[in-house]
């Protein structure tokens, strides 16, 4: 809709229609997909070299964000849980259907890969051994890993996102554990995760072009030519998430949450629509933070629930994908699995999910499925050649379930504000006044987010 607007003299001005941010973001997919077209098949070198380094730019602006985002948002989740009641009860139920849409999610895949055999008849080479600077995922070396030998390490040029969310957590309980007199240190953690926020919100704003450049790379680059013969596991991978996403959710949201799953797609479709294009579930978090709370989840809880799922809920990633490419390469490899290989495969599913840790790729999951059952870690040199497309369908899977945990938990308990959730407003500018409406008699904004305790 257009929209007028008073010159000083007193005329009106009609002023041009607003455009809503997801629309934004479609034009800018829309024109990617057109220009890594014509770049491939025109052989456009310039053109290409042009959007990867769009997309290249676009996704380090939103990595550089991710150590101290992902510590202040953590930090300041933990102690916001000292204003909600039963708050260890809340977070047991968060965890709870963690586990539960993990475990449909790894289901899913198996069933996926049974069904399609997506490892036979592949007609590529086989790989000697594994790609440079893969290296074999091990349990003990995950498990100690999470404890960083010193703080700056964790921080350092390559992120270790396990450890910072580990230091986070700690720091949280001892700042609860002090009370009061580390007010200021709660203070200042909440300083800078807006400063961090708001940073980041430049950044998405650049999410149409940003968004050009990622899809236009990867139709230039991994043209049907790249995608045949892998095409049965890269269709598995996207059908799965496909299932997950717009069938296991909805009817979750209906039946446990019994409230209109139209309504959350429309609440949470911005974030699933940047999750699809950054790959980055951290980098989508404000995002996905501020649409849940705008479905109604109350911002305490919201603020404990998102950025503890952007870290370790991953049905995409560490679910239906590594199931599904653990027959691959058993198949492709000619190695049978037996019942128990498929139990390690949802254990190593439900349990390993917080080794993707909220960046682009799986990798690491991918390789600690493939080390505990003892299969060929040459086999991630075949799907790393797809991996930015597959990424892009598991990244969404996983911001959905990051953003339907919430919802569902707060449904049940009672919390969920179903006028919000009802009438969720579109995020049309990431950059938009998040105190709500401004009352204009008294020039401050009005206090419509009461921050109460959550009763559950």
């Amino acid at each position: 809709m257009s929209q007028n607007t008073v010159a000083p003299n007193g005329v009106r001005k009609r002023s041009l229609p607003k455009v809503p941010f997801w629309a934004q973001t479609f034009i800018g997919l829309a024109i990617g997909i057109g220009l890594g077209f014509i770049a491939k098949n025109g052989g456009v070198d310039w053109l290409t070299t042009t959007l990867e380094q769009t997309g290249d730019i676009f996704t380090r602006l939103l990595k550089l964000a991710v150590p101290p985002l992902v510590f202040t948002a953590v930090l300041v989740s933990v102690v916001n849980l000292r204003n909600v009641n039963n708050a260890a009860g809340l977070a047991l139920r968060t965890l709870f259907w963690f586990f539960v849409t993990s475990l449909i999610a790894v289901s899913i895949g198996i069933t996926l890969g049974l069904l399609t055999d997506p490892g036979q008849g592949v007609d590529l080479p086989k790989p000697e051994q594994a790609p440079e600077g893969i290296s074999n995922g091990d349990w003990l070396d995950f498990l100690t890993g999470i404890v960083p030998t010193n703080i700056v390490g964790a921080f350092g040029p390559k992120p270790q996102v396990l450890q910072i969310v580990f230091l986070a957590v700690v720091l949280g309980a001892a700042i609860l554990s002090v009370g009061k007199k580390a007010d200021p240190v709660i203070n200042a953690a909440e300083i800078v995760l807006e400063i961090v926020q708001k940073a980041l919100w430049w950044v998405i704003r650049l999410s149409p072009i940003g968004t050009a450049g990622l899809i236009g790379t990867a139709v230039a680059t991994y043209g049907w030519d790249s995608l045949k013969p892998l095409g049965t596991f890269a269709a598995d991978v996207y059908i799965g998430c496909a299932i997950v996403l717009f069938l296991v959710y909805p009817l979750l949201i209906a039946t446990v949450g019994r409230v209109n799953p139209l309504r959350f797609f429309q609440g949470a479709w911005p974030a699933i629509q940047l999750a699809f294009v950054s790959r980055s579930s951290v980098g989508t978090m404000p995002v996905t933070q501020r649409s849940v709370e705008r479905l109604g989840v109350p911002k305490d809880y919201a603020s404990f629930a998102v950025p503890f799922g952007a870290t370790t809920k991953m049905d995409g990633c560490a679910a239906i994908y590594p199931s599904l490419a653990a027959i691959f390469v058993a198949q492709y490899f000619g190695i049978s699995l037996d019942l128990q290989d498929y139990f390690l495969i949802v254990l190593v599913s439900v349990i390993g999910s917080a080794a993707t840790a909220g960046l682009t790729g799986a990798i690491v999951m991918l390789t600690l499925t493939l080390d505990t059952l003892s299969l060929p870690l040459a086999g991630v040199g075949l799907l790393l050649a797809i991996d930015p497309i597959l990424d892009m369908m598991r990244t969404a899977t996983n911001v959905a379930g990051q953003a339907v945990v919430p919802v569902l938990v707060s449904a049940r308990e009672k919390t969920l504000d179903l006028e919000k959730y009802n009438n969720p407003r579109d995020i049309d500018a990431p950059d938009d006044d998040e105190s709500g409406p401004v009352d204009t008699t008294k020039n401050v904004p009005a206090q419509t987010d009461r921050r109460e305790p959550v009763s559950v």
